[in-house]
């Protein structure tokens, strides 16, 4: 099985900033102990402007596919209150091994 990549790009709502830093940290520490990975990378030139990078072991298991556990579901919710996704956000990708 391959790895699979999500690159998102996310505006979170004037104002909302370090509210959806503080859930997207939340979600990535659980993710860590759950098997996938999640970093944030801002655009330093648009406030607002972030990607997200979901990571997981395999097609199956990745955020954008699987079912989730109602603790990271709550989490994507309360990011969601915030933030939009752009377009195409959910765009899978494979690792070429």
């Amino acid at each position: 099985m391959a790895r699979t990549l999500t690159v998102s790009r996310v505006r979170v709502r004037p104002g909302s900033e370090t509210e959806y830093l503080a859930v997207v940290r939340e979600l990535a520490r659980l993710a860590e102990t759950r098997g996938w990975h999640l970093w944030v990378f801002r655009q330093p030139d648009q406030a607002g402007s972030f990607l997200e990078l979901s990571e997981s072991r395999s097609r199956e298991n990745h955020r954008a596919i699987a079912e989730r556990p109602e603790d990271e579901r709550e989490l994507e919710e309360r990011i969601r209150a915030v933030a939009e996704y752009e377009p195409g956000a959910w765009e899978l990708w494979e690792e070429v091994g």
